[in-house]
């Protein structure tokens, strides 16, 4: 059977981490130097709940509270994750201003979001607290995961749960008992 094909965007404020997250993700490595990220395009091949996935994950240029929100985001994209950083409460305020303006063009009721707190390594430098991002992503009805690209910690759990919500709005919600055998 062919791979499904699926087009998920990472938005957020600049500097919280999305291409890192990324790039963990597709090549297992962690890039320390900040370049500001105008968009690119990644491909990476994964297996969940014994389906074959070709994921492109785009990577957005950050976003702030005066940007209008790219037109061609919100057309054949499958899902959405939406990053701040936990040492930035204005990251956090700009990902509630791009979930807005996301319905506003998706035109839809529930769009496939995961929430993800980035930067959890730099935990003494905490802003937003666990239970304010749990309780956000709680009344968008989205998924949530804590992350740090720094130490590799629940990034292929962010991806996974984006698939998981993708499926979900589908209607194809996946057995959490399946097993993968590759």
């Amino acid at each position: 059977m062919p791979s499904k094909q699926r087009k998920i965007a990472m938005m957020g404020y600049r500097s919280v981490g999305k291409s890192s997250l990324i790039i963990q993700f597709v090549e297992g490595q962690f890039v320390d130097s900040y370049d500001p990220t105008i968009e690119n395009t990644f491909t990476k091949y994964i297996r969940l709940n014994s389906t074959e996935y070709e994921v492109k994950l785009v990577d957005t240029a950050g976003q702030d509270e005066y940007s209008i929100f790219p037109l061609q985001y919100s057309m054949d994209f499958h899902g959405y994750v939406l990053v701040y950083s936990i040492t930035s409460s204005k990251s956090f305020q700009i990902v509630q201003i791009i979930y807005d303006k996301l319905l506003d063009m998706v035109g839809k009721i529930h769009v496939p979001i995961v929430l993800v707190g980035n930067k959890t390594d730099l935990h003494l430098e905490r802003k937003i607290s666990t239970e304010e991002g749990k309780r956000l992503a709680e009344k968008w009805k989205a998924a949530f995961v804590e992350t740090s690209a720094k130490r590799n910690e629940s990034v292929t759990d962010m991806f996974h749960a984006i698939l998981s919500e993708i499926e979900r709005s589908d209607g194809h919600i996946p057995d959490k008992n399946a097993c993968a055998i590759s």
